[in-house]
């Protein structure tokens, strides 16, 4: 019988130093492995991290399919499918419908301020109409005693080709007569000082040309968009080479 009570006080006493070490182990841990405080504090950075990361992507998205940068040349014609909703300018002209009132109201301010020998003479052309200019261009250099070849390489200077102009995205306008000397006028004046103001830019400057591939065009205005316009005024860029500098500065900025 005192055999049995001893082995029984040695059970209990072992069970009891089981439990304390067990209990022991668990406070260890989560004094030590277990820290609300630090695990909150990673799971928030890594929370915002990835916020960062959501929202840079969101942008570098936004910027580079950005309806008022698409670019539209001999080398990037108009997107498969494009279409654009237009808005009348007047009976004969037409806009893109989402940048239209910064047209009216450019000129509206233009006229109020006392430049007012201003007029758009052309705006948006379909692809057919914009075939229809340049090869009545190619005649004229034919006209002129040029090859075919180099009619049409010289009509090019001046007129694009269908679904390469600017003028069949929507967003471009010719001002007056469209000649060289409309850059002498005040409403150049007027434009090459306020224009960025409304979303405009010149598009095709005489220092550009190596890389617009298009002659001088004093009257052929822009639009891109305030933010843009300023932008590409300050960094003194052609959309060429601004669609560039933005794919780029997305590029170098995207985290990971």
């Amino acid at each position: 019988m005192k055999t049995v009570w001893l082995i029984f006080k040695v059970l209990i006493v072992s069970l009891f130093i089981v439990s304390m070490i067990i209990t022991g182990g668990i406070i260890y841990y989560k004094k030590n492995y277990e820290q609300p405080e630090i695990k909150k504090e990673i799971s928030k950075k890594i929370e915002t991290q990835t916020v960062e990361l959501q929202e840079g992507n969101v942008q570098i998205i936004e910027e580079i399919n950005d309806w008022r940068l698409i670019l539209v040349n001999s080398e990037n014609p108009l997107p498969e499918n494009f279409a654009v909703e237009l808005a009348n300018f007047d009976y004969s002209r037409q806009f893109d419908s989402r940048a239209i009132n910064e047209l009216v109201t450019m000129i509206k301010t233009m006229k109020a301020e006392g430049v007012k020998n201003i007029w758009v003479q052309s705006a948006y052309r379909s692809p057919e109409y914009q075939e229809n200019l340049f090869n009545n261009k190619v005649k004229e250099f034919i006209n002129m005693g040029k090859s075919p070849e180099e009619a049409e390489r010289l009509a090019s200077k001046w007129v694009n080709k269908s679904e390469t102009s600017e003028h069949n995205v929507g967003l471009a306008v010719d001002f007056n007569n469209v000649k060289v000397d409309f850059e002498k006028t005040r409403e150049f004046a007027w434009l090459i000082e306020n224009a960025e103001n409304y979303g405009f830019v010149l598009r095709y400057k005489k220092e550009k040309k190596d890389i617009t591939k298009v002659n001088y065009e004093p009257w052929h205005w822009r639009y891109v968009g305030v933010e843009h316009a300023k932008e590409m005024n300050r960094l003194d860029m052609c959309l060429e080479e601004y669609v560039e500098y933005i794919k780029t500065k997305n590029t170098n900025n995207k985290k990971y």
